[in-house]
């Protein structure tokens, strides 16, 4: 096991070291300037988009199965979890504060990611022996770049469909088993029996039964945990100033050791704070316009501006709240990682603040089970057909009190490896199929320009 292990740590170092964070943001950034910032500048198009698109198309005059607000939800189900947490408090950890500045800017070029990623879904989507409409980096790589490149589509499905069960399912149930036992006192079994009940209760209605979950439970969260963050903020406002400060200095200069914090140099900010940026928000990781492909529009373009708006929301929203209230509140000193070191920030500011972070942690946790059973679920489909989809959702099931119970080092490790080789064949097809998103945007945008002047006359 150790030489395993030893194994995938040499393969983890080289898959997230240098050549990956420089594809990440390269390919992001080469999709910004191509876009003219375009993600950036029509966010509020985004929002409108979002609020017009909450209700489904029972005329079925849009061709999809769940409406665009549904699928952004179902999307944030997978992306709103552990990394919001546990995620942006080991990147500061590891990196110091300036991890988080480094979260800002992958998540800025990670909209026009996110946004091409949908774009391309909903272009080269199929539908399926049941009707439904399927879609991803799989789909856009066999059709959009022909049966040469076909073999990097089936790797890409290849990697989703195991990288699933440690990142989408293990890790999750372990995250919230965790938490409730150190902050409750529920057994993990307890934990693991009650959520493989509620996951398979879920997962049997598929993507539909999904979604509907998903976007009642992720917004009531999601808000939630937003309110209490901004508490912890708002009770060390004096300190606010300062923090942002040191978040900006620490980006570019090392940081020394003091109180719990170790010290960090400036390539530890950058690496841990792209790392962990991509692991919560997942742009270019290729999962979520797996959700996305699914969505009532007749338009690539309009469900773009949706999607991006998970990269805003997750990163520059709610991992930024986490990452503030952990700065300004002095706690990334205390030497505390992860979860814990969220919960000692929220703590020391909000009476039962560390039972708000393990409520938040156990609905985001759970909820991002949900999300990604979509995804190996259709990484599963893509590879053996529609009659692996019932098999896959039992495994599914019986894997989650597994997690629970397990200890989950290995697990780790090997998920953050597979999510990395998810991305290398996403950003590949993203970077070769770039005319194509440039060209459909272009075409959107005139379009409507055009309509609003008519419509002025």
């Amino acid at each position: 096991m150790e030489v395993i292990t030893e194994f995938v740590s040499t393969i983890n170092g080289f898959v997230w070291g240098t050549p990956m964070l420089v594809m990440i943001l390269g390919v992001g950034l080469f999709l910004s300037v191509g876009l003219r910032l375009m993600p950036i500048l029509k966010l509020g198009t985004g929002f409108k988009l979002l609020w017009s698109g909450r209700i489904p198309d029972k005329d079925k005059q849009m061709k999809g199965e769940i409406s665009p607000f549904n699928a952004l939800m179902t999307s944030l189900s997978a992306t709103i979890g552990t990394g919001n947490i546990a995620g942006v408090a080991t990147a500061i950890f590891i990196g110091g504060p300036g991890a988080l500045f480094w979260m800002w800017c992958t998540a800025l070029v990670g909209m026009a990611t996110k946004f091409s990623e949908a774009v391309l879904a909903v272009k080269y989507r199929e539908v399926d022996d049941n009707g439904n409409h399927i879609g991803g980096p799989m789909y856009y790589i066999k059709n959009g770049l022909g049966s040469k490149w076909a073999w990097l589509g089936t790797a890409f499905a290849l990697f989703g469909s195991f990288a699933g069960f440690g990142i989408g399912n293990t890790v999750q149930a372990n995250s919230v088993a965790d938490a409730l036992s150190s902050n409750f006192g529920v057994p993990t079994w307890v934990t693991g029996l009650v959520l493989m009940v509620l996951v398979g209760a879920v997962l049997m209605g598929g993507i539909k039964r999904i979604a509907d979950v998903a976007g009642k439970l992720v917004p009531l969260m999601t808000v939630f945990y937003i309110a209490a963050g901004l508490s912890v903020i708002v009770v060390n406002f004096a300190d606010i100033p300062d923090a942002i400060a040191l978040i900006v200095h620490s980006a570019f200069n090392p940081v020394a050791a003091q109180g719990g914090f170790a010290g960090a140099a400036v390539w530890a900010a950058v690496r841990f704070g792209v790392a962990r940026g991509v692991f919560s928000n997942e742009a270019g990781l290729g999962s979520a316009p797996i959700a996305h492909a699914a969505a009532q529009t007749n338009n690539p373009v309009a469900q773009g501006l949706v999607a991006m708006l998970g990269t805003f929301i997750d990163t520059l929203v709610v991992c930024t709240i986490t990452g503030l209230a952990i700065v300004v509140s002095g706690a990334w000193t205390s030497g505390e990682n992860g979860a814990a070191l969220t919960s000692y920030a929220f703590s020391h500011a909000l009476p039962m603040g560390n039972y708000i972070v393990a409520i938040a942690l156990s609905v985001f946790a759970f909820t991002t089970i949900l999300g990604w059973s979509v995804y190996s679920e259709k990484c599963v489909q893509y590879l053996f057909g529609v009659r692996a989809v019932k098999p896959f959702r039992a495994i599914w099931v019986v894997v989650v009190p597994l997690g629970a119970v397990s200890s989950l080092d290995f697990i780790w490790l090997l998920a953050d490896t597979l999510n990395a080789m998810m991305a290398i064949p996403n950003l590949i097809a993203l970077a070769l199929l770039s005319p194509v998103v440039f060209g459909l945007t272009r075409e959107y945008f005139i379009k409507k320009r055009q309509q609003e002047a008519e419509a002025s006359n």
